[in-house]
């Protein structure tokens, strides 16, 4: 009598139902016909000679032909234990090749969706080639500056710079911390197709650079020296929003600070 419990724990090793109920009879017989083994495991005679045939190609079988009696030998249980390292084996092989050809996959992997895309610039030189990304905008850029830090980070580099983005018809919005050189740098604005908004300084001051365009945000630390641009449509619209509120407030700053220096001037004579 065949014990269907094991039977069923056999299954787990690679075997079918029928295949293990199959093995089970003959492993009892240690050799027998199909007649045998069918009679055993109460299977359909047919049937069992194709079970039989593929247990011998999984290794848990072989045939002996006697007189032209054909016979089936069981493999030893062991067999269960070397056909699981043969799968194991098998499988850390496909696992090895599938780590080594990682790095490759991962390389075209474009996932779903667009992903944003971020070039990292180092050094002096690397900031202006950030500087020259902005002058292909099809936009008005918007961009948080500090006048004195852009011109310590590249002294020669302006105002050559204001003068080829304005020639290119490529006009900026620009929030600035009020210092004498940023108020200066104002008065030209018009020449350099700036709109520009003064934010007080001791509230307001800082010193990295973002620089809003087209689907670009640029970051650029100019006292580390180094520049960051992401390209992805919807972080730009995020921030092009978030500059908008900025560009609001600042607006509002910049006519209170004007109308407040101009009080202090006092009339003109």
């Amino acid at each position: 009598m065949i014990d269907k419990y094991l039977a069923q724990r056999i299954e787990r090793f690679g075997l079918t139902q029928r295949e293990a109920l199959a093995y089970l009879a003959l492993l009892s017989f240690g050799s027998a016909s199909a007649k045998d083994v069918a009679t055993e495991s109460n299977l359909n005679r047919s049937s069992t000679y194709v079970l039989l045939e593929s247990l011998v190609k999984k290794g848990f079988a072989s045939i002996s032909v006697r007189d032209s009696n054909r016979l089936y030998i069981s493999s030893p249980p062991e067999r269960l234990v070397q056909a699981l390292e043969d799968d194991a084996k098998i499988a850390a092989e496909r696992l090895g090749e599938a780590q080594s050809i990682l790095p490759e996959l991962k390389s075209i992997f474009s996932g779903v969706g667009p992903k944003p895309k971020v070039t990292f610039y180092e050094g002096a030189q690397g900031i202006e080639t950030v500087y020259e990304d902005t002058l292909a905008s099809s936009e008005t850029i918007l961009a948080y500056a500090s006048i004195e830090n852009m011109h310590a980070a590249l002294p020669h580099y302006f105002p050559d710079y204001y003068k080829r983005r304005a020639a290119k018809g490529i006009d900026i919005r620009s929030i600035h911390p009020d210092t004498p050189e940023a108020l200066e740098r104002t008065q030209r604005d018009s020449e350099e197709a700036r709109d520009s908004a003064l934010v007080p300084r001791k509230r307001y001051d800082f010193s990295p650079e973002i620089n809003i365009y087209d689907n670009k945000i640029v970051f650029m630390s100019l006292r580390e020296k180094f520049g960051l641009i992401i390209e992805s449509e919807e972080i730009a619209d995020a921030m092009k929003k978030i500059f908008e509120l900025s560009w609001a407030e600042a607006k509002r700053l910049d006519q209170k600070t004007r109308l407040t220096r101009k009080k202090k001037r006092g009339p003109k004579n």
